[in-house]
């Protein structure tokens, strides 16, 4: 495993990167909008629903493209599954280019915060898990927006510190394969050249347009020109947010940390109620953690988020119950009175999972979150989860930077979101068997438990593990090798939630 220093080494103007400890508690130390239309439209048609292929899609012959070009690869990608089409399919284009499911999820990560910034921005951040069939092992890569001391003063909404970036920066030395900054450049592009508003993001702009844009920045961002919020198709340029992503691939992540990015937030972050400092910029780290780790049968495990990701904690506990055969709703339950258990007095997350004992938990408007799965065909895989700490984090965005602020979590009404995400493997064949995440506040943790314990535990197909483990308001995105990775992949699928707005891409270029 790559120690903390030798990250640290790798970190291009970025020193003190990544920090490696166990889990605290909250609070504690290039195309236009109709070609990517187009191509949405036509790779989400194909999203897979057993192992459908992309077939003929290499146009320069026997030679095709070079390394780190779409078509380079031939054969099984791979798949990905995100709560945006925009999203999937860059990191489809990255797994086709010869990226890793870790490089894909980095791209796609990035792209979400431009294509759906109501739930992924560089001003948030959120949770990873990892499996490296190299190492037979899972592991968590844990970047939450950071809680703040107490509210600053003058501050009528504090952010939270944003951890985004050099979250991903984080997950890409887990398993990388294609340059960091490369991977960057797409969701540069889509800000500076305009992406069409997805059906997600209309929905959310829908539901809280009244006081979004009532902030002058989100107004021009998000508003209509005839009043109103930005429909579904509509066109969304965010050229402040392609200038900001601009200077962190340039100029490394650590830009807006320690560097010029860091003075200017911290400066706009005043003006815009929101009052970051440099220290707590220079100081947020992500960190490297070990996952709550579950057996499941013949041999397969399946590893969950640790807190502070406590959604992760509680699907856990989700399916420790279905496991021992609980119904949904009892599982459900019991995933989270965990999760409250550890909020109110911390302890030993694996002891709560298997609690039997604990008061029922409740947990009130928790906030928005957004879900993201990738594996590639070398079997390793990513699963995550992001948030701003609530829709649209403070509704403020960083004057001149282009991105809204996260909340600062454990602050007013504003609760930590239920992160949660999964990932099965077995160790004893180094193979990836199943990913998972999911969105939906309250629901989140047993829309992962559900579909997970349906599929490992009972052996339901996935589709139907999906439609019937995941009640309410929880939308998953799933990815499934029934004979593992390396191994056969014609048994590999990815589905994305089907009530959501999201498309899961697969393919085998020939």
């Amino acid at each position: 495993m790559t120690t903390s220093a030798e990250i640290r080494a790798q970190a291009f103007r970025m020193p003190g990167v990544i920090a490696r400890r166990a889990g605290t508690r909250p609070g504690g130390t290039g195309g236009g909008v109709g070609r990517l239309r187009a191509a949405t439209l036509a790779l989400g048609a194909l999203a897979l629903a057993g192992c459908e292929t992309l077939a003929g899609l290499n146009p320069l012959g026997p030679g095709g493209p070079p390394e780190g070009q779409p078509g380079f690869v031939r054969g099984f990608l791979g798949g990905i599954a995100t709560e945006d089409p925009a999203a999937a399919l860059i990191g489809r284009q990255v797994l086709s280019a010869g990226g890793t499911a870790v490089d894909a999820a980095v791209a796609a990560g990035f792209a979400m915060a431009v294509t759906l910034p109501s739930r992924v921005g560089i001003g948030g951040g959120g949770a990873c898990l990892v499996f490296d069939p190299a190492k037979a092992a899972t592991e968590a890569v844990l970047f939450l927006p950071g809680a703040r001391e107490g509210v600053p003063a003058g501050a009528d909404r504090p952010a939270a510190v944003p951890l985004l970036a050099r979250g991903l920066f984080a997950l890409h030395t887990r398993k990388p394969g294609r340059p960091f900054e490369e991977l960057m450049a797409p969701a540069e592009q889509l800000a500076r050249f305009g992406t069409e508003v997805s059906r997600g993001l209309a929905a959310d702009l829908a539901a809280v347009s009244g006081p979004l844009l009532a902030d002058p920045g989100a107004q021009a961002l998000f508003g209509a020109p005839g009043g109103g919020p930005k429909a579904a198709g509509e066109r969304l340029l965010q050229p402040e947010l392609a200038g900001t992503l601009g200077q962190l691939r340039l100029a490394g992540v650590g830009d807006l940390h320690q560097g010029t990015l860091a003075r200017r937030l911290e400066e706009v972050s005043r003006a815009a109620g929101g009052h970051l400092t440099l220290e707590e910029l220079r100081t947020g780290l992500p960190n490297l953690a070990q996952p709550i780790d579950l057996p499941t049968r013949g041999g397969d495990r399946i590893a969950f988020l640790p807190p502070p990701a406590d959604g992760g904690l509680a699907a856990a506990a989700s399916f420790e119950a279905l496991r021992g055969g609980a119904e949904l709703a009892q599982a459900a339950e019991r995933g989270l009175a965990a999760a409250a258990a550890w909020r109110a007095g911390g302890g030993d997350p694996v002891r709560l999972v298997s609690a039997g004992d604990l008061p029922p938990g409740r947990f009130g408007a928790l906030p928005a979150s957004a879900g993201l799965v990738a594996f590639d065909r070398q079997g390793t895989a990513v699963s995550c989860a992001f948030t701003l700490n609530n829709l649209f984090g403070t509704g403020r965005v960083a004057p001149g930077m282009g991105f809204l602020l996260a909340a600062a979590p454990g602050i007013g009404a504003v609760q930590p979101p239920l992160l949660s995400a999964a990932i099965a493997y077995n160790a004893n064949v180094r193979g990836f068997r199943l990913a998972a995440a999911a969105s939906g506040q309250q629901a989140a943790p047993i829309g992962v438990a559900g579909p997970a314990a349906l599929h490992l535990l009972r052996a339901i197909p996935p589709a139907t593990a999906l439609e019937g483990g995941a009640p309410g308001a929880a939308r998953v995105q799933l990815a499934s090798c029934t004979n593992y990775l390396p191994g056969r992949p014609d048994r590999c699928l990815a589905l994305s939630d089907p009530r959501g707005g999201g498309v899961a891409l697969g393919a085998m270029d020939q």
